[in-house]
């Protein structure tokens, strides 16, 4: 097989030295790459500065680079250096090599199932108060935000499920810890596609702000480890019986020999929040969204909402989430076809071959997760929303599976999957089950943009609901 270099691919002309800098829209990066695979092929090349990036979208082959991970590829040099910059403590999104390795052990030991379990009080008591918030605004006739709003009932759940701490933003609309994070992803977005540093020499209004935001939360981060080493040093049960995620990775790092600091504990708190916030609430935004459009979908997974859980007051329950087969099915069609992460950046750590591409030692790759997985050439109807293609018994059922990725693959797959799953469900049942939806829109009446800063998000749908009770 004739082996390529990065230099000899196709793909957009750019200026001189500067390359595709000034073609790139930020917001829209995952887009523009999508279509420049469409017009160039799943393997090209485009230009941020001097050097070429690989882009990659092919599905089976990205899925090869994720599988190669942590040996083969880490996250790009420019990430931690920003991240760094930025004051954000280390932790195992970021962390490469046997670092990685060791902060792995203790991050998968906190998200066993057997220890989400006996966490799920507090999701329950999460998915209450937003479901009280949403019954107040549709008393008095009020369009609910949609992500804004998910993005409290998130930070809460992982507030309280993983760290033990009563953060409770849906219940206050002060200076909460939300404002502070939703801050860091974006901002640590635009800096890693900036061509220029500007926060370095002219800082804005904006980058003193982010300066305050990232010191608020890593003040809060610090507190939630010492208030629970306080209480572990009170209790020593819970080193073997740990209440939250927080509690379970402390008694992982203090385990002999785990090469675990407080400072990595603390990076991982903070890998907790933001990753667990924008993730989670971004795929149930596009979730009700989808649904809305797609009525027959919407009234099966009101149907089975409503068959399990009973009457619109009544309390969920950890073990039903588990019989919402088709509302799990629609999460997976959710991510497929809206994933929060459409493209990862990754670098080479040693000189390989990607496809037919010869790729050198430090190269930076940029892998599309959404192409194929939306393609007529590998699923039926792929533009549709169809969550019976993700059930057992169906014609497709495991396809979507190998060519949809939302959580990555190989060994750096995210930890936190199996607790996503179980918010987004416990979200969505709380709503179909006291709600009827009424109307799900944008201001323009366009559908929902997607915006990319990090992960992609939904901008500007409303929904309105009646609530059932007083229906």
């Amino acid at each position: 097989m004739l082996v390529r270099s990065i230099a000899s691919l196709p793909g957009p002309a750019g200026l001189p030295v500067l390359g595709n800098v000034f073609q790139i829209k930020p917001s829209k990066l995952h887009r523009q790459l999508e279509q420049w695979a469409e017009q160039f092929g799943p393997f090209f090349k485009m230009r941020l500065g001097r050097h070429p990036t690989l882009v990659v979208g092919d599905h089976a082959v990205v899925a090869q680079i994720l599988r190669e991970r942590p040996e083969g590829f880490k996250r790009s040099n420019r990430m931690e250096e920003i991240g760094r910059e930025m004051g954000l403590k280390p932790g195992v999104f970021g962390a490469n090599g046997e670092d990685w390795k060791r902060q792995r052990r203790m991050v998968m030991a906190s998200f066993d199932p057997a220890h989400v379990r006996d966490y799920s009080p507090s999701l329950q008591k999460t998915a209450d108060r937003l479901g009280r918030r949403w019954q107040k605004a549709a008393h008095e006739g009020r369009a609910i935000e949609v992500q804004p709003e998910l993005m409290r009932y998130t930070v809460d759940t992982i507030a309280g499920l993983a760290f033990g701490a009563e953060v409770n933003t849906l219940e206050s609309d002060g200076d909460v810890i939300q404002q502070h994070l939703d801050k860091i992803f974006p901002a640590l977005f635009k800096r890693i596609v900036s061509p220029v540093p500007t926060w370095r020499f002219f800082p804005s209004a904006s980058d003193k702000q982010l300066v305050r935001s990232v010191n608020e939360v890593n003040a809060a981060v610090n507190r939630f480890v010492a208030e629970a080493r306080a209480r572990m040093q009170a209790d020593p049960e819970l080193r073997t019986r740990p209440r939250n995620l927080l509690e379970a990775m402390i008694a992982a790092a203090d385990l002999p020999d785990s090469g675990i600091s407080d400072e990595q504990v603390a990076g991982n708190v903070m890998t907790m929040l933001l990753a667990g916030e924008d993730t989670t609430a971004n795929t149930v935004a596009w979730m009700i969204d989808l649904l809305w459009r797609n009525p027959q979908a919407l009234a099966r997974a009101t149907a089975e909402v409503r068959g399990v859980v009973g009457d619109a007051g009544a309390e969920l329950r950890f073990e039903q989430m588990d019989q919402l087969d088709y509302v799990e099915a629609c999460a997976h069609e959710t991510m497929r076809l809206k994933p929060v992460a459409p493209m990862i950046g990754l670098q080479a750590l040693k000189d390989t071959e990607i496809g037919d591409v010869q790729v050198p030692r430090g190269a930076v790759v940029l892998a599309l997760m959404r192409r194929d997985s939306v393609s007529d050439k590998h699923l039926p109807d792929a533009a549709r929303f169809l969550p019976e293609r993700w059930l057992d018994g169906t014609t497709v059922a495991g396809q979507p599976k190998r060519i949809s990725m939302p959580f990555g693959a190989g060994p750096r797959i995210c930890p936190g999957r199996y607790l996503a799953l179980l918010e987004m469900k416990m979200a969505i049942a709380m709503l179909l089950n006291r709600f009827d939806i009424q109307s799900v829109d944008t201001p323009d009446g366009k559908p929902a943009d997607e915006w990319m800063s990090f992960t992609m998000a939904p901008v500007g749908l409303r929904m309105r609901l009646r609530d059932r009770a007083t229906a």
